[in-house]
């Protein structure tokens, strides 16, 4: 009976820890956004097309899968690897937080805020090309998803829906769980940056008010509706 009791009472403690420890990060998460967001209303473009230092504590681990299919002078992952905010990952390695992947069966959606608090995104670095060659059941974890439409601003495939870099990718998931401060730093990375949160504004906020994956589906839906609709008047 004794230790019956014992083992209950380990068992509330580290359940009890477990939740501070939760909140904690979701905490560090708030702060960090809200610094993200003061700081980029005030800040200037310095030579190398990044706002602010890289001197930054991130909140959360960014991690990648790199297939070594892309231009590594334009590989916008590689560059986040350069400057500490991804770590790499082996191609069998496991990631515990989300996991951008079109093998995915769910759309991220504001339910998934608490997973990226405390375990981060993890997205794989490969070509748009060489997609079907691309060994994606060899990257596992528990959180795979996909991401709803939208509009990619980097150079290569500018104005093309769906084909983001890795950085526009980080970003999206942070826009669509509520920590766009956390985005809009990765992508102050990049003189391009800015431009995609300008052309994906409206989305990015019908997605960020939904609930779940499926209203994020639906919305997504609507969306594409929308921007067909003068076309189809036109005609």
């Amino acid at each position: 009976m004794g230790r019956k009791r014992g083992s209950g009472h380990r068992g509330a403690g580290a359940g009890g820890g477990k939740d501070k420890r939760r909140q904690g990060q979701l905490d560090k998460m708030e702060r960090f956004t809200s610094d993200m967001n003061s700081a980029l209303d005030g800040s200037v473009e310095d030579e190398a097309g990044a706002c602010g230092g890289d001197d930054v504590k991130f909140p959360c681990p960014l991690a990648m899968w790199d297939l070594g299919q892309c231009d590594p002078k334009k590989c916008t992952g590689r560059k986040l690897c350069r400057m500490g905010y991804v770590r790499p990952l082996r191609l069998s390695q496991r990631f515990g937080g989300i996991i951008l992947s079109p093998v995915g069966t769910r759309c991220v959606s504001p339910e998934d805020r608490e997973i990226v608090a405390e375990h981060g995104i993890a997205v794989v670095d490969c070509s748009w090309n060489k997609l079907e060659e691309t060994p994606f059941h060899k990257m596992k974890g528990s959180h795979l998803r996909l991401l709803p439409y939208l509009l990619a601003a980097n150079p290569i495939n500018y104005g093309r829906p769906c084909k983001l870099s890795c950085v526009e990718a980080f970003a999206a998931i942070f826009y669509i769980v509520g920590y766009e401060g956390v985005g809009e730093h990765l992508l102050s990375k990049f003189r391009w940056g800015g431009g995609f949160h300008d052309i994906n504004a409206v989305p990015l906020q019908l997605y960020a008010q939904c609930k779940t994956g499926s209203e994020v589906v639906e919305a997504q839906q609507k969306w594409i509706e929308q921007c067909k609709t003068p076309f189809s008047a036109g005609k």
